[in-house]
């Protein structure tokens, strides 16, 4: 079975809910309740107890649930995420100009029809004191969403998320208004783009000399790959 499944929601039929979707891998079970049926119902689901927090990616893509059960890439994905969450939580507590939410965060835009855990955001101070984002609280205690426009977000593209990342949520986060998409792919030759929001659709950051300029940072930053003693890869996001 592809670790990485996209099935469109089931309408009813006569009346009745439809039923319930199963999807197994590796002896992990996702059970999908057949009254999910749009984002509102998706967003109901995750705030339940029967929601499957343990599988690391579930979302709800403009119609589509998609649920991606394939293990996580220590070095491609995992210590990248590692590297922007250290360099970018210190150049923004420095500076005080926002919060930097690591991988994990549930956000949601009504607009753009979408629930997703990115592999992080950045909200500025004025974007939370405007309320173009919104902390929703959970039902019993603290807060367990963030609904609206974020500054920044980022994704590191692995072998089961290409098509999601590379098109169908570079769209999502424009039509959510998403003033800068990050992307990194370094599963190859190390890739890394800033897309800039335009009028009608992200437009490529234009590298210089390696490095690429962050209109929400101010900054300008660029990835490097190199090898540790042990031989295994070791990234740094450089900041200027």
């Amino acid at each position: 079975m592809n670790p990485a499944i996209l099935e469109r929601a089931a309408p009813e039929t006569n009346g009745r809910a439809a039923p319930c979707q199963t999807f197994v891998l590796d002896g992990e079970v996702v059970r999908i309740p057949g009254w999910v049926q749009d984002l509102a119902s998706f967003r109901r689901w995750a705030d339940t107890d029967e929601f499957p927090e343990k599988t690391p990616r579930i979302c709800y893509l403009a119609g589509e649930v998609w649920v991606d059960m394939s293990r996580e890439q220590i070095f491609t994905h995992n210590q990248i995420k590692g590297e922007f969450t250290y360099t970018l939580t210190g150049l923004i507590k420095a500076g005080l100009c926002g919060r930097y939410f690591p991988d994990g965060v549930f956000l949601t835009n009504i607009e753009a029809d979408l629930a997703c855990k990115p592999d992080g955001v950045f909200v500025a101070r004025e974007t939370l004191a405007l309320q173009r984002v919104r902390l929703v609280e959970g039902k019993e205690e603290g807060f367990l969403e963030l609904e609206g426009s974020p500054d920044m977000v980022l994704e590191v593209v692995s072998a089961s998320s290409v098509e999601k990342d590379t098109v169908t949520l570079r769209e999502l986060y424009h039509r959510a208004g998403v003033r800068e998409y990050w992307l990194i792919d370094a599963r190859g030759e190390l890739r890394f783009d800033i897309f800039r929001h335009g009028r009608n659709g992200y437009v490529a950051t234009r590298r210089r000399q390696g490095w690429l300029t962050s209109q929400v940072f101010g900054k300008s930053f660029q990835l490097t790959r190199e090898t540790d003693d042990l031989g295994n890869p070791e990234f740094a996001l450089l900041v200027r």
